[in-house]
């Protein structure tokens, strides 16, 4: 048995089929003056050739999933375009008179290093983008066809190192069960798009491409991220069991979607889902989410070797809008600094501090990139129901600053006869300590609080969520941060102001009882788990919500709470808690 990362549901039993790229053995040689000009020719055939065979995946992948899963490929075209990339070969193949595929392979290594120094998940998951590019341009000037995953002709298991999103754009689903990889995180595009093509998948399983051959058995158990290599008979009928099981609460779940969430008692709830790419927004839709609680506007920065126009946001912003319409969209404003920030940005070492220069902090200081970012914001307000929120805000003072210049922008867009809502509501994101004291001041101000767990566990417990070895400490339900939310609850409540939940909590099963119980009635999300959290609220009371918010104000210590709440979940949800595992750190090891 493996464990590694719960990529896209589901559970699937079958015959494993190992997805080996061969490996290319690219010849180095040097050529003559004359020739210089011919291997430059070769190389944009080539580049070419590549961008037909992009085309045509794009297309396929928009009828077969989705418009917003074709956008991965129109990226893989603009790597084709590429300054960085396509300009450095030629330069390079006439100072070294190296070959045409050696050059891009040098090319590529020095973006690959360049692209290491960025410590962040999501650009991790976007280096395989680049490989699967230079791969196909390798292969088309060397004359060699590609091994595909779309002649598959019986139902299989698919082991790999990993998939890159051609080779799972262009896998027969039909013959595909299921898949599991060495590599990979949750928000790679071989999980976004096993998500989208409904296949259970579990990634980041660090070697399983050497433990499987070909023809074993394989579980795979999408849910809770586990992978069962050759099971014994007990195993197999357990895990056929399961399966059978889980359709029937996907089914159960299916028949929510348009459904509100509301109490047994009519208590009304509303939840959005969480994004962090454009592609996510067709998941909030599908899920039956009312809207986008928290897009992360930062990801268009990260993904980017350059800065992102003005008009680049405004038609990613706007794209967003358009297409929830007319529920809401709430834009966080740019959240770089910490563990995500861009390289060409060229900020000072403090930029990496969870302390330092980030956030709302960062903007203020650089209005060069704040003011561009407000006005695509603004112009897409036109088109739908859109909120802004200010990230890391510590004091009333940086509100004023940040509102500042957001007065500026309209001002600006007013005398340039550009279209915005005038009316729109600006809010402020709870994940600091101080502002969660001083909520009530702040009332006064904004239209609207969002309160960010992730960051306001870390700020209240001095704890870096990204430290595994000080992982045991960060607790959720420590007393310290329920009195730092309620406190924030109780100012939004007395001003008359909506507040919502968007961290990690607010999509774990057994932490919706005491965020009901505590007042919250605005519930954001990842989409994926919107529907398990609906069906939850629709067999639960408020008064049952509001019963154990109590009881568990009453305990000491986090693991006492923890305890309470799990207990409480696992009488009143067993069915959903099943399929699910509690989402926050400390509770894993109950």
């Amino acid at each position: 048995m493996l464990e590694g990362v719960a990529a896209s549901p589901g559970i699937a039993i079958g015959k494993a089929f190992l997805f080996h790229h061969e490996e290319l053995d690219v010849p180095h040689y040097v050529v003559d003056e004359s020739a210089v000009e011919s291997e430059i020719v070769r190389f944009q055939s080539a580049l070419k050739k590549t961008r037909r065979e992009l085309e045509k995946i794009q297309r396929k992948s928009e009828k077969e999933m989705s418009e917003d899963l074709s956008r991965i490929f129109q990226a893989h075209v603009l790597l084709l375009e590429d300054p960085m990339f396509v300009d450095k070969v030629p330069i390079g193949i006439q100072q070294t008179k190296n070959n045409a595929e050696f050059v891009v392979t040098e090319v590529t290594n020095e973006l690959m290093k360049q692209l290491s120094r960025i410590d962040d998940e999501y650009i991790s998951g976007r280096t395989i983008d680049i490989h699967d590019v230079v791969k196909r341009i390798i292969h088309n000037l060397l004359d060699k066809e590609r091994s595909s995953l779309s002649s598959l002709t019986e139902k299989v298991i698919v082991i790999a190192h990993d998939l890159s999103p051609s080779d799972t754009a262009l896998m027969n689903k039909d013959y595909v069960l299921g898949f599991a990889t060495d590599v990979g995180s949750k928000t790679s595009h071989t999980s976004i798009m096993a998500r989208a093509l409904e296949v259970p998948a579990v990634v980041g399983l660090g070697n399983i491409t050497s433990q499987v051959r070909a023809g074993d058995l394989v579980i795979i158990d999408g849910n809770h991220g586990i992978v069962v290599i050759n099971p014994d008979e007990s195993d197999l009928q357990d895990s056929i069991l399961q399966q059978k099981e889980f359709q029937e609460f996907e089914a159960s779940l299916d028949v929510l979607r348009n459904l509100p969430a509301v109490t047994l008692d009519k208590y009304h709830v509303d939840l959005a889902g969480n994004i962090e790419i454009p592609e996510e927004v067709s998941s909030v839709l599908e899920h039956g989410a009312n809207g986008i609680g928290l897009y992360r506007t930062e990801y268009l920065y990260i993904r980017k070797k350059e800065m992102p126009s003005e008009d680049e946001q405004y038609e990613s912003y706007k794209d967003a809008v358009e297409k929830v319409a007319p529920a809401p969209v709430v834009i966080r404003t740019l959240d770089l600094g910490g563990d995500k920030f861009a390289s060409y940005l060229e900020f000072s070492d403090d930029v990496g501090s969870i302390m330092g220069l980030r956030g709302i902090r960062l903007c203020i200081h650089r209005q060069d990139i704040f003011m561009p970012h407000l006005r695509a914001i603004l112009r897409a307000s036109a088109h739908g129901n859109l909120k802004v929120m200010f990230p890391m805000v510590s004091s009333i003072e940086e509100f004023r600053l940040a509102s500042a210049v957001l007065e500026q922008a309209k001002i600006d867009l007013t005398r340039e006869k550009i279209p915005f809502d005038s009316n729109l509501e600006v809010g402020v994101m709870i994940e600091v300590p101080s502002v969660a004291v001083t909520a009530d001041i702040l009332a006064r101000e904004v239209d609207f609080f969002s309160i960010g767990t992730n960051d306001l566990i870390q700020y209240a417990l001095g704890v870096d969520r990204g430290n595994e070895e000080i992982a045991y400490l960060y607790q959720p339900l420590h007393p310290a941060v329920l009195r730092l939310i309620r406190l924030a609850v109780e100012a939004a409540h007395n001003a008359k102001i909506p507040i919502s939940i968007c961290g990690e909590m607010a999509g774990d099963p057994v932490m919706i009882p005491i965020l009901l119980g505590m007042g919250f009635n605005k519930l954001s999300m990842s989409p994926g788990v919107v529907p398990e959290v609906k069906k939850l609220i629709r067999s639960l009371t408020i008064e049952a919500a509001r019963a154990i918010a109590c009881r568990a104000f009453s305990f000491s210590t986090a693991w006492e709470i923890e305890n309470y709440v799990y207990e409480e979940a696992m009488k009143r949800f067993p069915d959903i808690l099943k399929w699910t595992t509690p989402r926050s750190r400390s509770l894993k090891g109950l």
